[in-house]
């Protein structure tokens, strides 16, 4: 009997073992605090719901928009009747010059020198990683990069996972919801030298709010006498302002003043090629030579990451970006997207002032881009949610893109 019971003891232990799954140890993660609102939202079934989590253009009757230029550029693209051959792993080169040219501008004295190193990347989070793990490995004198605080949700986990470490530097003052310049001067002054600093190079995300032309000639000033390494994220080029040279200031200020700078690039928005995918990572180098050797080098890092990147959105914002008159037409789009969020900025203003919803509601004007920092806090966030439909991130960050002639009363009111 105690042998027939030792059987039945070991038989029942060996198939749970083998029952057992290797991944039974792995913990159910957190869900995305921006694609989990969408999420929430999708799940709600209550028609005057709003998704103001997004960051995606939307028309003025809510819904997603392709630009008339990317449906011209694709109608080209189809009558050339390209072949679907692997890309370089740095992309083509009819588009990393074009994006590298739409960046610096083509007065450029890096760009005309041919000492700028850039591949195309997985869209403005693609450059990003590939610029992480490249100063990670090649960046002689720090291992640590400042963000602003706050910053986009998804550049500390990059960033870490690139080999850095990640600090930060003060940027937004919660008093006055606007930028604390005083305290981000401070910081960066206080950082140790040499250390990386990231930047976003216009439609500062999440706060919608950027350094004047001067005091960004005061930031390069202050990065300059402490040595520090600018990397410059700009995913909302001409989006921010509806001007592409407007929005690029910062970049080339600090390049004509001989910084050497890295950036990334993301034709996510101001293109509305969201899931395309497209974007580009760049160095200024000192020589044609040291540029070539970083390029080298660049390859190296991508290779084992994705090999080469996809081949449709690049030729879009190629053939966008390379033919004058669909380049023009490009432009005018951009302008329209920018002045309708604008307007929205405005008009939700004057209806927040005209309801007199308590508190002071400036900012919403002053701020730029697609986000709003809109003050309110968690609990006020869930309770939108909740009771009003209204979902947004819970730091109160909105996209003005959400915003349309239908909803936005219901929203102030709310």
């Amino acid at each position: 009997m105690l042998a027939i019971s030792r059987r039945s003891i070991a038989k029942t232990t060996t198939s749970t073992l083998r029952n057992a799954s290797v991944w039974a140890a792995v913990a159910q993660g957190p869900p995305d605090p921006i694609l989990g609102v969408t999420e929430a939202f999708k799940a709600d079934n209550d028609s005057r719901k709003i998704n103001l989590g997004v960051g995606a253009y939307r028309d003025d009757a809510g819904k997603p928009y392709v630009l008339p230029s990317v449906k011209k550029a694709e109608e080209i693209i189809t009558s050339r009747m390209g072949d679907k051959e692997y890309l370089p792993i740095t992309g083509g080169s009819d588009f990393t010059q074009l994006a590298a040219k739409l960046a610096y501008g083509a007065d450029s004295l890096p760009l005309k020198e041919n000492r700028i190193a850039v591949t195309q990347s997985i869209s403005g989070t693609g450059a990003l990683r590939i610029g992480g793990a490249f100063l990670a490995r090649w960046y002689p004198h720090s291992k640590t990069i400042y963000l602003p605080t706050p910053s986009w949700g998804n550049h500390t986990p990059i960033f870490r996972d690139s080999g850095l470490e990640v600090k930060g530097y003060r940027y937004f003052d919660k008093a006055t919801v606007g930028l604390d310049f005083k305290g981000l001067i401070e910081d960066l002054k206080n950082a140790p030298s040499k250390s990386i600093v990231l930047l976003h190079a216009c439609a500062h995300n999440p706060t919608g709010i950027d350094p004047t032309p001067e005091q960004w000639k005061e930031i390069s000033d202050v990065v300059k006498e402490k040595e520090l390494f600018p990397f410059f994220d700009m995913a909302y080029q001409g989006f921010a302002s509806g001007n592409t040279n407007r929005d690029a200031f910062a970049l080339r200020h600090f390049v004509k003043e001989g910084h050497q700078v890295a950036l990334a690039q993301s034709f996510a928005k101001n293109m509305g090629l969201y899931g395309e995918r497209v974007g580009a990572f760049s160095l200024t180098a000192s020589s044609p030579d040291e540029r070539a050797r970083v390029d080298s080098q660049l390859k190296i890092v991508i290779r084992p990451m994705y090999s080469n990147p996809p081949l449709h959105g690049a030729r879009i914002a190629a053939t966008i970006l390379g033919e004058p008159t669909l380049y023009s037409q490009w432009e005018t789009e951009v302008q329209g997207m920018a002045d309708r969020i604008i307007s929205m900025r405005e008009r939700l203003f004057d209806t927040l002032t005209g309801l007199q919803t308590p508190g002071e509601w400036g900012h919403i004007k002053s701020q730029i881009g697609m986000f709003s920092f809109t003050g309110l806090n968690a609990n006020q966030t869930k309770a939108l949610a909740e009771k009003a439909h209204i979902y947004m991130t819970a730091d109160g960050r909105i996209s003005m893109a959400g915003l349309n002639a239908k909803n936005i009363t219901y929203f102030a009111e709310s």
